[in-house]
């Protein structure tokens, strides 16, 4: 009788003998292998289990070795674990799932923090496809990140190219609160330009010149404004057509302005004025979202010190209105030199820091205020220099340590540059770095992504605004919950260039349908995630890379569609092929609610619009959203992926025990 021996490694000092546990190395502080799996490779499925693994945790490794057959001894005597009967049930799971198809293999990489080769071949009469068995730990969240993890940014360029009077249109508030709870950070490369001018009347100040734009315009506006100003409450606009259009006129040519200071690395003042202010922090506090404001770094004395006049004056301004604030100062000042030619090193800027917390608690009603920094670059070596240096001196003087990550240059042109499992792995490697240098000088403090984009120089047009960026918006947040970064902040809402959520027009652009269906759904407890499957053979000098990315959190307890103890799982298709995933262990009795997100449209990945489950995205009216329908999945149904697609499944009635507090 031939026999298909157990998956494993073959024991190569004894080939008859038993097979034993393949010892690897423990891999420390892979936070990855914890709450996210991620497959690129063909699965299959695996009879039996070897000695030594724990019930309900399944495991595998990228050492895979192909399974050998063997005639067995006659006299081989039948032992059967005490958990075999558990193991039988989910091995029938799993072949009824395959049935008429071949254990074909998908390479993966487990959350569970053990490791195991497997094998396995094609079965006669079977096609190929995929199975991957998915479990994740209720018992306790691996991480619990801020309520306003998903949060936004705004650049100070809106001043200059005039959006920031339009920042009260009812229509761009109502996506803002949809995102709420958030933090909306007013900062950005031209934060170190900035001004207070303490006026109110402005027109002056609003482009460089009287002819400039329409003199009809300006009177719009200020008609505008002086209405504004008789509302109570929250300051809200309906504007007509023809002021958008003359807006967006103006905007393209400040814009074409914007990019070429940006391309030279010579920069003009932006003068922020307290009618800014009041427009700033009125879209904030009516969108729900705690407004960060950037103060100017490079503002400078003689000596290379920092200048306070002008944030001194700020301060007394949004300290008599009652502004409810939090600060920052500067933005990316490892990159100070090449930008103006003068550095700030980390010493100084420590010091920069310390003396602002101070000038903070000379305020009285800014005292306790929250201050974030230092902004530094991607975590290159003078960036980490610089880091390293600033937390040394001034580590306490922050409530949370903020860096930023842009993922390429803003003039690729390629959608398959959006789809590098290379690329998308980047983010885990940089967060690792700072949270290296920051738990170094003070361990526990918390680590925020304070500017992140899925390209810098203002992004590609019909590329970086469309389906296609939506799978680094969504990795970026499952890595950075996974690996305990506290807060991702987007850039931006609303802006110039093409790496927004929000367009022009106001419409809602893909990465913010994802955001929304994120806020929705996902909530501040991050769990570990469980799978089990066989791998191919890897090719000599073949790497296989990670193309199905599950994450699982608590559902969001803002959400009162779903009781506590709901828990909510984002997969990430890259596949150009469906892969199914079969919820095992305590995941697999329970009634499952699908959103499933795709491209709308004939452009495929470049498309602007974002199906749900088969509907069409879009606002109802300048107030009101589309209704978010759920496609229900019966208990123990497998979950279809379709290729290159985003979908969020929210386990109900799970009662979860992590997730019940």
């Amino acid at each position: 009788m031939v026999r298909r021996r157990k998956c494993g490694v073959v024991n190569p000092q004894n080939e008859a003998g038993p097979l034993r546990r393949p010892q690897y190395p423990v891999l420390h502080g892979q936070l990855s292998l914890q709450g996210v799996f991620r497959s690129d490779a063909k699965q299959c499925c695996c009879r039996g289990r070897q000695r030594g693994e724990a019930d309900g945790v399944f495991t595998h490794t990228h050492h895979p070795v192909l399974a050998k057959t063997k005639k067995m001894p006659k006299s081989l005597p039948r032992a059967f674990p005490s958990s075999f009967l558990w193991l039988a049930s989910l091995v029938a799971l799993m072949v009824q799932s395959v049935l008429s198809s071949s254990y074909s293999s998908s390479s993966s990489s487990s959350s569970s923090t053990y490791q195991r080769s497997v094998a396995g071949g094609k079965r006669p009469g079977f096609t190929e496809r995929t199975l991957v068995l998915l479990d994740v730990n209720t018992r306790s969240p691996i991480r619990v990140l801020n309520d306003n993890f998903l949060s936004v940014q705004l650049d100070p360029s809106i001043i200059k190219d005039g959006w920031l009077d339009f920042l009260s249109s009812k229509r761009l508030v109502t996506l803002a609160r949809g995102l709420s709870p958030a933090f909306l950070r007013f900062g950005g490369k031209r934060t170190d330009f900035l001004q207070f001018n303490n006026q109110k009347n402005l027109a002056k100040f609003r482009g460089p010149g009287p002819d400039y734009y329409l003199k009809n315009y300006e009177d719009d506006i200020v008609r505008s404004d002086v209405a504004l100003d008789e509302q109570k409450g929250c300051k809200l606009a309906n504007h007509p057509d023809i002021m958008l259009e003359l807006q967006r006129e103006k905007a393209a040519t400040t814009q074409l302005v914007l990019l070429k200071e940006q391309m030279s690395n010579i920069y003009s003042n932006i003068t922020i004025t307290a009618r800014s202010l009041d427009k700033l922090y009125n879209f904030a506090n009516c969108a729900g979202l705690h407004l960060i404001l950037g103060l100017n770094a490079l503002h400078r004395n003689p000596d290379n010190s920092w200048n306070t006049s002008s944030t001194l004056s700020l301060l007394k301004y949004g300290a008599g209105k009652k502004y409810n604030i939090s600060w920052e100062l500067g933005n990316e000042p490892n990159a100070y030199r090449s930008m103006v030619g003068r550095a700030v090193n980390s010493t100084q800027l420590a010091q920069d820091y310390v003396k602002l917390r101070t000038l903070l608690q000379s305020v009285r009603y800014y005292h306790r205020a929250h201050l974030y920094g230092p902004n530094a670059g991607r975590p290159r070596k003078n960036a980490v220099l610089l880091l390293d240096g600033f937390m040394k001196n001034a580590g306490s003087a922050v409530d949370a340590v903020t860096w930023q990550h842009y993922y390429m240059d803003g003039r690729v042109n390629k959608v398959e540059d959006f789809l590098k499992t290379r690329l998308l792995d980047t983010l885990t490697e940089q967060i690792t770095k700072v949270t290296e240098v920051v738990n170094t000088h003070t361990p526990g403090k918390k680590v925020w992504l304070g500017g992140l984009g899925p390209a810098w120089a203002a992004g590609f047009s019909n590329l970086s605004d469309t389906y296609a960026a939506g799978f680094l918006w969504v990795n970026a947040l499952g890595l950075s919950a996974v690996q305990g970064v506290d807060v991702v902040l987007r850039h931006s809402f609303f802006d110039y260039g093409y790496t927004h959520l929000v367009d022009q027009n106001f419409n809602p652009l893909p990465d913010y349908w994802f955001s929304l269906v994120f806020k929705r759904l996902v909530g501040p407890r991050v769990l570990a995630v469980r799978v089990a499957g066989l791998q191919r053979k890897p090719q000599p000098g073949r790497v296989i890379r990670d193309k199905l990315r599950i994450y699982a959190h608590c559902t969001s307890y803002y959400n009162h569609n779903y009781v506590r103890g709901s828990i909510t799982i984002y997969i990430i298709n890259l596949h150009r092929s469906r892969k199914k995933i079969k919820l095992a262990g305590t995941l697999r009795n329970n009634t499952v609610h699908q959103y499933l997100l795709q491209p709308y449209g004939p452009d495929g990945l470049r498309a602007k619009y974002v199906q749900l489950n088969g509907e069409k995205l879009l606002m109802v009216d300048n107030e009101t959203f589309p209704e978010f329908k759920p496609k229900t999945l019966r208990a123990g149904r497998t979950i279809a992926m379709p290729p290159m697609t985003i979908g969020f499944y929210v386990i109900k009635n799970i009662n979860a025990y992590a997730c019940r507090r």
